[in-house]
């Protein structure tokens, strides 16, 4: 059974756009793109699904989430000024309050966001990665979830390595599925050491396993590797923890261990210079760009436009709801491309941070810092039916000029009107598809009695 979609606008995002399109999907899978008159004189059989003012774009990609975070919305906002503070909440809050079952459900709802905004793959950081997968499986979306490995005492290192070891088999063995993998996490250099560090990347290119981290991510997160002092030093002392430090930048650092072989996914990368990006380039590792997150927790600005202009794997990151409070990847590469020439970026590097570079980021860009590539992130025959279509009819979006324009710079993910993850539809008719929201919501504001 063939089905067509067909609206005003197709954006295929490799390809030009095509005004009066359609996309022909044929089990899980784009069998066509083209015009609506060509497609249907081709599927003369096919099913017809008409959104008239509208636009068919792949789905967007979120390349860095935290969907067991998503009951925290505005639980944080008092800590947000001290991020040792923050962070120490966040940690309290999720061990000592949430049940698995809450992971469970604010994971869930998370990724009804999601799929709400038109976002069809997510790479996920999870301290309990299999309620992320079941959440994803559930609705129904792509993704990768990563396992986070904690353990900073190197003391510790192999004992934090083993159950990290069980965890992964265990979960390749019941969460897995073709639309959900898993992945490695060890958190972040102020919170794993260089034995657990070394460890984990040698696993994971034995196997074959992606791994995400973050890095790069703070003023503080400098002062500890490069000076040894700060909070995150302090903290350590605290503990009696010894740390040494290698006075010098993060990205380097991992380098020197190994890192890097594995060809990471590295969230923020808020400090990294240009010495920083010549190395994550030559070691084809991906940044997950988070500028949301990284303002609204008083981080500073990535060099988003040096990101593009050398060469890297880039995609958008929300981080987690606890840090930006929504969802959106519209929003995200609207943000992010206004920031960046705010600060003159586009300038300095002669990079031009227009609608079409900031769409192709939020889609085929994140599919490439995701290793997705042959498989989504843009609208092609032989790709998995990954899209979604957003109503470009609104008063806040006339008149459209030009689709790409009214995307990133005038909608949001409020404007979706349908999600499709692997052909099937998710969201539709402002209902997700596939669980009861209702009894969902009246979980989630238990949780949220519950965290006072």
């Amino acid at each position: 059974m063939t089905t067509l979609y067909c609206a005003k606008w197709v954006l295929p995002v490799i390809a030009a756009p095509i005004d009066d399109g359609a996309v022909a999907v044929e089990g899980d899978s784009f069998v066509a793109v083209g015009t609506r008159a060509d497609l249907i004189v081709k599927f003369p059989a096919a099913q017809v699904c008409s959104f008239g003012e509208a636009a068919i774009l792949p789905g967007l990609i979120n390349c860095h989430s935290h969907l067991e975070l998503t009951a925290l919305r505005g639980y944080l906002e008092r800590e947000e000024n001290e991020f040792f503070s923050w962070l120490r909440k966040l940690t309290l809050a999720r061990l000592e309050r949430l049940t698995p079952d809450d992971l469970y459900v604010s994971a869930l709802w998370g990724a009804v966001e999601a799929a709400r905004a038109g976002v069809t793959c997510l790479a996920d950081a999870s301290s309990e990665a299999g309620a992320s997968m079941a959440a994803l499986r559930d609705v129904g979306l792509r993704g990768t979830v990563y396992q986070e490995v904690f353990g900073p005492d190197p003391a510790f290192a192999s004992e934090q390595f083993t159950k990290l070891r069980e965890k992964i088999t265990l979960l390749r063995r019941a969460s897995e599925t073709s639309l959900v993998r898993v992945g490695v996490s060890p958190h972040a250099p102020y919170t794993v050491s260089a034995p657990l560090l070394e460890a984990v990347a040698e696993y994971a290119l034995a196997e074959s396993l992606p791994v995400m981290m973050h890095a790069a991510e703070s003023v503080a997160e400098t002062l500890f590797m490069r000076e040894g002092r700060g909070p995150f030093a302090e903290s350590l002392a605290r503990r009696g923890i010894a740390w040494r430090a290698p006075a010098i930048s993060t990205i380097a650092y991992l380098a020197s261990l190994g890192v890097l072989r594995a060809r990471p996914l590295l969230a923020h990368c808020i400090t990294a210079d240009a010495a920083d990006l010549a190395i994550l380039l030559e070691a084809q590792a991906s940044v997950a760009h988070c500028p949301k997150s990284n303002a609204k927790l008083g981080h500073g600005r990535a060099p988003f436009a040096a990101f593009v202009e050398s060469g890297l794997a880039v995609g958008f990151g929300s981080d987690s709801v606890a840090s930006n409070n929504t969802c959106d990847i519209l929003e995200e590469a609207r943000f992010a491309t206004l920031l960046a020439r705010s600060g003159g970026d586009r300038f300095e590097t002669g990079i031009n941070l227009d609608a079409q570079r900031a769409l192709h980021i939020a889609t085929c860009g994140g599919a490439r810092a995701l290793r997705l590539e042959g498989q989504t992130g843009a609208l092609a025959s032989g790709l998995q039916a990954d899209f979604t279509i957003i109503r470009l009819d609104g008063a806040h979006q006339l008149p459209v000029h030009d689709p790409a324009a009214a995307l990133i710079f005038a909608s949001s993910g409020r404007d979706v009107v349908l999600t499709v993850v692997a052909g099937k539809e998710i969201y539709r008719d402002g209902r997700i598809q596939t669980i009861d929201e209702s009894a969902l919501r009246a979980r989630l504001n238990e949780i949220k009695l519950k965290l006072g």
